[in-house]
């Protein structure tokens, strides 16, 4: 189905599908006499929650993504996120601020598997892009969000499209619910950049722990505390994560960043891998590796080779599980994981 922003009348267009009825009953909401849409989290930190939106906030969130990647009217764009978070509500959002054409994909781990034309725009999560890298080539414009890249992930896209001739930019997003899905974008292909760059009338700063705070007026009235520790530059502009600051490790009294590692380790193994802090009683918290997938001696002894920077930094124990648990939206669940491995 293809819904043409720059001509639409909702009761001439065939919503077929339950997903294709879910996007019907947004586009109702969104023409409604209301100010505000609702939107739920995903919950990869706490508890879901659902809150109200103001429209025009949103729609200059889609401003800001659109005029920094370029898009016009007329341009295609692709949805194959779900609705029911941010993520999915934005991408109809951008595609009715520039009139894009919009085509509307069941949100599945294969989004482009019956796509076979070039696409200006879309939006999916690493492990949509993972099962997508045949296709890539055809996406002009593409942003990656709900969790972080993975360094086999950027090297899988890079070793597809260098040779490819595909004018293809791949970008890294960076934001939340309250921030109407991201503020900053880190591109990935075919530059590899290290830090993040915040959108126009975006300002950030760090706190006394050294988390980010961003202050975005256009999309929210108040200053946004953040648990995420990261690097500033000196410009403000820009920004590098470091890790979240509830997923920090104290083993031992020493304090690990798991992201670090797992970005680290991922560089050496291809299959998905989570740092976790369980409780013990000499060190506080044991630092364990979990790796997704068969148990396999030979990543094992991959990750015991590995020149960790500290010493502190080398698993204690390597533990093997079939699927890591993730939100409906792809993010990986650490506090699911954490119980499912405390009560091994």
């Amino acid at each position: 189905m293809q819904i043409n922003f720059n001509n639409l009348n909702i009761n001439q267009l065939s919503f077929e599908t339950e997903f294709e009825q879910k996007i019907k009953k947004f586009l109702e909401e969104w023409f409604s006499e209301s100010e505000t849409v609702r939107v739920q989290t995903s919950g990869s930190t706490g508890i879901p929650k659902v809150f109200d939106i103001e429209k025009k906030k949103m729609i200059n969130s889609a401003e800001m993504t659109c005029d920094f990647l370029g898009l016009k009217e007329g341009n295609t764009a692709l949805i194959c996120l779900p609705v029911e978070y941010i993520s999915g509500k934005m991408m109809i959002v951008r595609s009715m601020v520039k009139e894009l054409r919009l085509i509307v994909v069941h949100p599945s781990t294969k989004p482009l598997e019956h796509i076979n034309d070039e696409v200006d725009f879309c939006a999916m999560t690493p492990l949509q892009v993972e099962n997508s890298l045949d296709k890539l080539h055809l996406i002009k414009n593409l942003i990656i969000g709900g969790a972080a890249v993975s360094e086999s992930l950027k090297t899988k896209i890079t070793q597809t499209l260098q040779f490819s001739n595909s004018p293809t930019r791949i970008f890294e997003t960076y934001g939340m619910s309250e921030t109407l899905s991201h503020i900053a974008l880190k591109q990935i292909f075919p530059l590899t950049e290290d830090y993040f760059t915040v959108f126009e009338n975006v300002t950030i700063s760090r706190d006394e722990r050294g988390c980010l705070k961003i202050f975005a007026p256009n999309l929210n009235a108040e200053v946004l505390q953040t648990n995420d520790l990261v690097e500033i530059k000196s410009d403000n502009k820009q920004f590098r994560f470091l890790g979240r600051i509830d997923n920090i490790i104290n083993s031992g009294g020493a304090k690990i960043f798991p992201e670090q590692l797992e970005s680290l380790v991922k560089k050496k193994i291809p299959n998905e891998v989570v740092f976790l802090g369980l409780n013990d009683e000499s060190l506080g918290q044991k630092l364990i590796l979990v790796i997704e997938g068969k148990e396999s001696e030979n990543l094992i002894e991959k990750i015991s080779a590995m020149p960790f920077e500290k010493k502190f930094h080398k698993p204690k124990e390597i533990i093997f599980i079939e699927k890591i648990p993730r939100t409906p939206n792809g993010k990986i669940n650490r506090i699911e994981l954490t119980k499912i491995i405390g009560n091994k």
